[in-house]
């Protein structure tokens, strides 16, 4: 077994509650951790603006994985990667998602743009990242500039099957992921929270095996298959469990601290 020096993090469905609460077991267990030599950090699909209020109070200095990871900040959010999705893929991503009948939002790195203001999800998105969006008829001037695209529904069987569809359509030119039930997320080829492991694990100096993840979603995935320890949330679905090493509780039930506790019972018994 090899000892965990990093744990890398999901956000919404992991780190915090279904209210978007960061609670005090879930503070105590990173101080924990770092108290112990490992280092700690996230990587979620929103963007870098909706990450500070959980980076901070959890005093993180590693840099961070907004937009699934391909993107990379600092915890003051000064830019060290951004990758952006090709005009083409931006083109393809907006015209099936309009004649699929879906909901579309464009992030920038510093601005998120939406056509119409669907009176829940954006209400959702907005109280969750505390940033407000800009209308916009046209999103084709702002294509340019995507980060991430994201089609929005309540109907989750839509996305769920126009998943696939997307990512066929897209080919290797972007990458198209659910993050929740309701977003189905649009970023840069060859970028994802796999690829932000790699880039921490670089940037350290440690094996990959030497990192442990945390995560409840579909984008969670290319993590778990490149770090040494995934452990999924116990509100994940089943065929996010069946990829990790290890499964938790819910996060509405402590589940991130106690995956924390599991890591560092994990550590004790390597040793060192």
């Amino acid at each position: 077994m090899t000892r965990i020096q990093l744990v890398i993090s999901d956000v919404d469905g992991t780190l915090v509650t279904t209210d978007k609460r960061l609670t005090d077991r879930a503070r105590d267990a990173v101080s924990r951790l770092e108290a112990s030599g490992v280092g700690f950090t996230l990587t979620s699909s929103r963007p870098p603006v909706g990450m500070r209020m959980y980076s901070d109070p959890l005093g993180i200095t590693l840099p961070l994985g907004p937009f699934n990871g391909s993107s990379i900040v600092t915890p003051t959010l000064d830019v060290l990667e951004q990758h952006l999705i090709p005009d083409s893929a931006a083109t393809i991503s907006i015209e099936l998602f309009e004649r699929s009948g879906i909901d579309i939002w464009l992030f920038t790195n510093d601005n998120w743009y939406i056509r119409r203001d669907d009176g829940k999800y954006v209400v959702h998105e907005e109280r969750t990242i505390r940033f407000s969006p800009t209308m916009a008829e046209d999103l084709t001037p702002f294509a340019g500039k995507a980060c991430k695209i994201v089609g929005v529904s309540a109907d989750f069987a839509l996305l769920k099957r126009c998943e696939p569809e997307l990512q066929a359509a897209l080919g290797d030119r972007a990458l198209a992921v659910r993050s929740q039930d309701y977003y189905l997320d649009v970023t840069p080829p060859g970028r994802s929270k796999g690829t932000f492991v790699a880039t921490m694990a670089e940037r350290l100096g440690i094996a990959a095996d030497a990192i442990a993840t945390i995560g409840d979603m579909q984008n969670d995935l290319p993590m778990f298959g490149v770090s040494g320890l995934p452990i999924a949330m116990g509100n994940a679905a089943d065929d996010i469990k069946q990829q990790a090493a290890h499964v938790t509780g819910r996060n509405d039930d402590d589940g991130f601290a106690a995956a924390i506790d599991f890591i560092l019972e994990h550590n004790a018994r390597v040793g060192g």
